[in-house]
Formats: C-alpha cells, sequence, structure tokens
C-alpha cells in the first residue's frame, strides 16, 4: 500500500536546535517617558493617589511617589523637563572651543609630537574650560564632536626611501629572476642539493 509523502512514518528529527543570542537592551523612548509623566501630572491634579497613578500608568510606587513630590512642588513643568542621566558639564560654545584649540594641533597646545592622546585632549579640555575629564571619558566626548580614532603610520626613523627605490630597481630583478641568487649555497655537506655535496 502505498504511503503519502506527508505521512508519518518519517522519523522525527527532534527539537530544532536553540541559538544562543545575546539581549540588546532597547534605547528608551524619552518622548514615551515623557508623555506617562505628564499623564501622571494630569492625574495628580483630578486628585488621583500615587497607588492609582502607579497602577494605572504601569510603573512602581516609588516611582510614583516621586513623581507626586515634583508635581506638589513645580507642578506640570517639574514632571516634564529632564532627561535622565547626569548632566553635560560642557555646554555647545565650550565644546566650541577646544575644538578650535585641538584643531590647533598636540605643538601649539604645548605638547612635544604631533599626536594627541587622551590624555593630552583631557589636558586640553581643561586648559581651555576649566572641567577635568577622565582620559577613558575623553573619547567619548571625541565621538561626539565627531572625531575618530586615527592611527599614526608605523616608520623608522632611519628608513631611507631612496636606497630602498634603488634596491628594489636593481638588485630585485635579479633576487626575482633566479631562485638561488637571493642568497649563496649551503656548505653543508648533509643537504642533497647544496654545491658541495659529492655527486
Amino acid at each position: 500500500m502505498p504511503t503519502s509523502s506527508n505521512s508519518a512514518s518519517q522519523p522525527d528529527k527532534g527539537p530544532a536546535p536553540r541559538i544562543k543570542t545575546r539581549s540588546v537592551r532597547p534605547r528608551r523612548d524619552f518622548a514615551a517617558l515623557e508623555t506617562r509623566r505628564l499623564r501622571a501630572a494630569e492625574m495628580f491634579a483630578k486628585g488621583a493617589s500615587q497607588a492609582d497613578v502607579a497602577r494605572e500608568l504601569g510603573v512602581s510606587r516609588p516611582t510614583a511617589l516621586e513623581w507626586h513630590r515634583k508635581w506638589s512642588d513645580g507642578g506640570k513643568k517639574a514632571l516634564a523637563a529632564g532627561r535622565p542621566g547626569r548632566p553635560r558639564l560642557l555646554d555647545a560654545s565650550d565644546v566650541a572651543r577646544v575644538v578650535k584649540a585641538l584643531r590647533k594641533g598636540p605643538v601649539a597646545n604645548g605638547f612635544p609630537t604631533e599626536m594627541w592622546t587622551l590624555p593630552r585632549v583631557a589636558e586640553v579640555i581643561e586648559t581651555v574650560t576649566g572641567v577635568h575629564y577622565h582620559p577613558g571619558h575623553v573619547w567619548y566626548i571625541l565621538r561626539d564632536m565627531g572625531w575618530s580614532r586615527q592611527r599614526p603610520a608605523r616608520r623608522a626613523i632611519e628608513r631611507d626611501d631612496a636606497a630602498i627605490d634603488a634596491w628594489v630597481k636593481k638588485r630585485w630583478p635579479v633576487v626575482k629572476k633566479t631562485p638561488d641568487g637571493a642568497r649563496p649555497g649551503s656548505v653543508s655537506r648533509t643537504r642533497a642539493g647544496s654545491v658541495s655535496s659529492p655527486r
């Protein structure tokens, strides 16, 4: 009796293998957070309790308590303003002055070589604005300013480009043409292909 191709006689392959993925924390939607805080202000104005606000908006009671305290002190405006996190220490004019100083170059800023390092940039920021940053944090400031990381070209100080060009033009063709043109023959008696080996 023939069976269809969809029959249950096919072997069970078991569950599909699990692929490990790293969960990525979603970015916070600051506009939605502000809308929720403003909704809480409206509810407080209508006489809603902190517990009602917490339940209605899906926040914790301590959050509702904090919102109520801010609303009581400053009204709806107190809940509207504010972005979480530490406020920036440099304003736009400070950043413009730092960029102007950095564009002059390291030597113009009193450093011995033409290479910026994070500690040097931190020192310039402190000199120009009076704000001290840890060198490890300076990278975030540079990235916000649109600067990128650059690696200096590594070249030997004693490099002689003229000698290199002459070698490439005269010696390299000879070395390239003959397999052993670059080195003398071996003097080893144990090596079969050596010049001094008996045949």
